[in-house]
Protein backbone atom coordinates (compact mmCIF):
# COMPACT_ATOMS: atom_id res chain seq x y z
CA UNK A 1 0.00 0.00 0.00
CA UNK A 2 1.95 3.29 -0.96
CA UNK A 3 -0.64 5.47 0.61
CA UNK A 4 -0.04 5.48 4.60
CA UNK A 5 -3.56 7.51 4.93
CA UNK A 6 -5.05 4.54 3.83
CA UNK A 7 -7.24 3.00 7.08
CA UNK A 8 -5.31 0.22 8.57
CA UNK A 9 -8.68 -1.85 9.24
CA UNK A 10 -8.50 -2.04 5.48
CA UNK A 11 -5.55 -3.73 5.15
CA UNK A 12 -5.39 -7.43 4.85
CA UNK A 13 -4.13 -9.49 7.78
CA UNK A 14 -0.64 -9.86 6.08
CA UNK A 15 -0.16 -6.13 5.01
CA UNK A 16 -1.22 -4.51 8.65
CA UNK A 17 2.41 -5.03 10.11
CA UNK A 18 3.68 -3.90 7.45
CA UNK A 19 1.64 -0.55 7.64
CA UNK A 20 1.97 -0.20 11.22
CA UNK A 21 5.74 -0.38 10.59
CA UNK A 22 5.68 2.68 8.29
CA UNK A 23 2.74 4.98 10.43
CA UNK A 24 4.31 4.14 13.84
CA UNK A 25 7.84 3.08 13.71
CA UNK A 26 9.34 -0.37 14.39
CA UNK A 27 9.56 -0.09 18.31
CA UNK A 28 5.91 -0.45 18.58
CA UNK A 29 5.05 -4.13 16.67
CA UNK A 30 5.51 -7.15 18.44
CA UNK A 31 8.02 -9.94 17.94
CA UNK A 32 4.98 -12.24 15.91
CA UNK A 33 4.38 -9.08 13.86
CA UNK A 34 7.92 -8.47 13.33
CA UNK A 35 8.36 -12.16 12.16
CA UNK A 36 5.06 -11.58 9.91
CA UNK A 37 6.96 -9.13 7.64
CA UNK A 38 9.88 -11.24 7.13
CA UNK A 39 7.47 -14.02 6.30
CA UNK A 40 4.82 -11.94 4.36
CA UNK A 41 1.68 -14.63 4.26
CA UNK A 42 0.17 -16.83 6.24
CA UNK A 43 -1.70 -19.73 4.89
CA UNK A 44 -5.55 -19.90 4.55
CA UNK A 45 -6.22 -21.32 7.61
CA UNK A 46 -4.38 -18.57 9.21
CA UNK A 47 -2.54 -14.99 8.60
CA UNK A 48 1.28 -14.53 8.67
CA UNK A 49 0.78 -12.69 12.45
CA UNK A 50 -0.82 -15.74 13.60
CA UNK A 51 1.09 -18.43 12.16
CA UNK A 52 4.44 -16.24 13.94
CA UNK A 53 2.45 -16.27 17.03
CA UNK A 54 2.45 -20.25 16.53
CA UNK A 55 5.90 -20.38 16.09
CA UNK A 56 7.15 -18.16 18.81
CA UNK A 57 4.68 -20.59 21.09
CA UNK A 58 6.43 -23.39 20.33
CA UNK A 59 10.01 -21.69 21.84
CA UNK A 60 7.99 -20.22 24.41
CA UNK A 61 8.33 -16.57 22.78
CA UNK A 62 12.24 -17.00 23.22
CA UNK A 63 13.98 -15.49 20.36
CA UNK A 64 17.44 -16.96 21.20
CA UNK A 65 15.59 -20.77 20.71
CA UNK A 66 13.85 -18.87 18.15
CA UNK A 67 17.02 -18.55 16.30
CA UNK A 68 18.77 -22.03 16.93
CA UNK A 69 15.56 -23.74 14.82
CA UNK A 70 16.96 -25.01 11.38
CA UNK A 71 15.43 -24.69 7.99
CA UNK A 72 13.60 -28.38 8.52
CA UNK A 73 12.33 -27.45 12.06
CA UNK A 74 10.76 -24.44 10.63
CA UNK A 75 8.96 -26.03 7.35
CA UNK A 76 7.07 -28.21 9.80
CA UNK A 77 4.53 -25.32 10.86
CA UNK A 78 1.92 -25.50 7.51
CA UNK A 79 2.87 -21.99 5.44
CA UNK A 80 6.50 -21.90 6.18
CA UNK A 81 8.19 -22.81 3.26
CA UNK A 82 12.30 -23.28 2.13
CA UNK A 83 11.99 -19.48 0.96
CA UNK A 84 10.30 -18.06 4.58
CA UNK A 85 12.34 -20.61 7.02
CA UNK A 86 15.95 -18.84 5.48
CA UNK A 87 14.97 -15.66 6.11
CA UNK A 88 13.57 -15.86 9.75
CA UNK A 89 16.82 -17.94 9.79
CA UNK A 90 18.87 -14.97 8.64
CA UNK A 91 17.25 -12.24 10.12
CA UNK A 92 17.76 -13.74 13.28
CA UNK A 93 21.77 -14.14 12.37
CA UNK A 94 21.83 -10.11 11.82
CA UNK A 95 20.36 -9.35 14.85
CA UNK A 96 22.57 -12.07 16.96
CA UNK A 97 25.79 -10.27 14.82
CA UNK A 98 24.99 -6.60 15.55
CA UNK A 99 24.74 -7.79 19.28
CA UNK A 100 28.00 -8.70 19.19
CA UNK A 101 29.56 -5.40 17.22
CA UNK A 102 27.49 -2.90 19.66
CA UNK A 103 29.50 -5.35 22.55
CA UNK A 104 32.53 -4.55 20.96
CA UNK A 105 32.08 -0.86 21.22
CA UNK A 106 32.28 -1.49 25.01
CA UNK A 107 36.40 -2.24 24.89
CA UNK A 108 36.94 -1.04 28.73
CA UNK A 109 36.47 -3.46 31.18
CA UNK A 110 34.92 -2.12 34.58
CA UNK A 111 32.76 -4.89 35.52
CA UNK A 112 32.16 -8.50 35.11
CA UNK A 113 29.02 -7.17 33.60
CA UNK A 114 30.74 -5.97 30.67
CA UNK A 115 32.96 -8.90 29.46
CA UNK A 116 29.61 -10.63 29.93
CA UNK A 117 27.86 -8.59 27.39
CA UNK A 118 31.58 -8.46 24.92
CA UNK A 119 31.78 -12.73 25.38
CA UNK A 120 27.68 -13.52 25.21
CA UNK A 121 27.33 -13.21 21.53
CA UNK A 122 30.41 -14.40 21.05
CA UNK A 123 30.36 -18.43 22.38
CA UNK A 124 26.75 -17.56 24.96
CA UNK A 125 24.79 -20.02 22.64
CA UNK A 126 27.45 -22.32 20.95
CA UNK A 127 26.71 -26.33 21.85
CA UNK A 128 29.99 -27.12 22.49
CA UNK A 129 32.38 -25.30 25.10
CA UNK A 130 35.20 -22.91 24.43
CA UNK A 131 37.95 -21.37 26.50
CA UNK A 132 38.81 -17.61 25.57
CA UNK A 133 40.79 -15.36 26.68
CA UNK A 134 40.81 -11.22 26.82
CA UNK A 135 43.79 -9.49 26.61
CA UNK A 136 43.94 -6.00 28.27
CA UNK A 137 46.24 -3.61 29.13
CA UNK A 138 46.88 -1.02 31.37
CA UNK A 139 44.00 1.03 31.32
CA UNK A 140 41.84 -2.38 31.11
CA UNK A 141 40.95 -1.94 27.48
CA UNK A 142 40.62 -4.74 25.39
CA UNK A 143 43.34 -5.01 23.30
CA UNK A 144 42.45 -8.86 22.04
CA UNK A 145 40.15 -11.92 22.34
CA UNK A 146 41.90 -14.95 22.02
CA UNK A 147 40.01 -18.47 21.40
CA UNK A 148 42.96 -21.05 23.40
CA UNK A 149 40.65 -23.94 22.78
CA UNK A 150 37.40 -25.67 21.70
CA UNK A 151 35.65 -29.05 23.75
CA UNK A 152 35.87 -29.06 27.31
CA UNK A 153 38.99 -27.71 29.85
CA UNK A 154 39.19 -31.19 31.02
CA UNK A 155 39.58 -32.99 27.59
CA UNK A 156 42.07 -30.20 26.73
CA UNK A 157 45.40 -29.17 27.75
CA UNK A 158 45.93 -25.09 28.42
CA UNK A 159 48.98 -24.17 27.11
CA UNK A 160 50.35 -21.85 29.60
CA UNK A 161 53.43 -20.77 28.15
CA UNK A 162 51.40 -20.02 24.99
CA UNK A 163 48.72 -17.95 26.80
CA UNK A 164 51.88 -15.61 28.26
CA UNK A 165 53.41 -15.68 24.91
CA UNK A 166 50.63 -13.77 23.39
CA UNK A 167 49.96 -11.26 26.33
CA UNK A 168 53.82 -10.09 26.16
CA UNK A 169 53.53 -10.05 22.17
CA UNK A 170 50.41 -7.78 22.50
CA UNK A 171 52.16 -5.98 25.90
CA UNK A 172 48.90 -6.78 27.42
CA UNK A 173 49.24 -6.14 31.25
CA UNK A 174 46.26 -8.11 31.95
CA UNK A 175 43.99 -10.56 31.07
CA UNK A 176 40.29 -12.05 31.59
CA UNK A 177 39.78 -15.80 31.00
CA UNK A 178 36.37 -16.47 29.78
CA UNK A 179 34.55 -20.20 28.57
CA UNK A 180 30.73 -21.22 28.18
CA UNK A 181 29.02 -23.93 29.89
CA UNK A 182 26.40 -25.20 27.56
CA UNK A 183 24.38 -26.71 29.80
CA UNK A 184 23.35 -23.65 31.43
CA UNK A 185 24.61 -24.21 34.71
CA UNK A 186 27.06 -21.88 35.94
CA UNK A 187 28.75 -23.61 38.60
CA UNK A 188 32.84 -24.03 38.07
CA UNK A 189 33.71 -27.04 37.99
CA UNK A 190 37.10 -28.58 39.48
CA UNK A 191 38.91 -28.56 36.46
CA UNK A 192 37.80 -25.11 36.01
CA UNK A 193 39.50 -23.86 39.54
CA UNK A 194 42.38 -25.63 38.48
CA UNK A 195 43.23 -24.02 35.31
CA UNK A 196 42.14 -20.80 37.22
CA UNK A 197 45.07 -21.16 39.86
CA UNK A 198 47.78 -22.35 37.31
CA UNK A 199 46.95 -19.13 35.29
CA UNK A 200 46.65 -16.80 38.00
CA UNK A 201 50.25 -18.24 39.69
CA UNK A 202 51.69 -17.77 35.84
CA UNK A 203 50.24 -14.20 36.16
CA UNK A 204 52.04 -13.34 39.40
CA UNK A 205 55.78 -14.44 38.37
CA UNK A 206 55.58 -12.53 34.88
CA UNK A 207 53.65 -9.30 36.52
CA UNK A 208 50.83 -9.56 34.39
CA UNK A 209 47.38 -10.26 36.53
CA UNK A 210 44.72 -12.62 35.82
CA UNK A 211 41.65 -10.49 36.91
CA UNK A 212 38.75 -12.66 36.40
CA UNK A 213 37.40 -15.70 35.26
CA UNK A 214 33.61 -15.92 34.08
CA UNK A 215 31.33 -18.98 32.99
CA UNK A 216 28.86 -17.51 30.29
CA UNK A 217 25.59 -19.19 29.54
CA UNK A 218 23.00 -18.42 27.03
CA UNK A 219 21.47 -15.70 29.52
CA UNK A 220 23.48 -15.29 32.71
CA UNK A 221 27.29 -15.54 33.86
CA UNK A 222 29.21 -16.32 37.09
CA UNK A 223 32.21 -14.73 38.14
CA UNK A 224 35.23 -15.92 40.11
CA UNK A 225 35.93 -12.34 41.23
CA UNK A 226 31.90 -11.43 42.57
CA UNK A 227 31.83 -14.67 43.71
CA UNK A 228 34.55 -14.39 46.29
CA UNK A 229 36.77 -17.19 45.24
CA UNK A 230 39.05 -15.89 43.01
Amino acid sequence: MENSSFPIRSWSEDDKPREKLMLKGKSVLSDAELIAILIGSGSREESAVELSKKILKSVDNNLNALGKLSITQLMNFKGIGEAKAISIIAALELGRRRRGEEAIELTKITSSKIVFEVMQPIIGELPHEEFWILYLNNSNKIISKVQLSIGGITGTLVDVRLVFKMALEKGATGLILCHNHPSGTLTPSDADKQITRKLKLAGNNLEIKVLDHLIVTETNYFSFVDEGIF
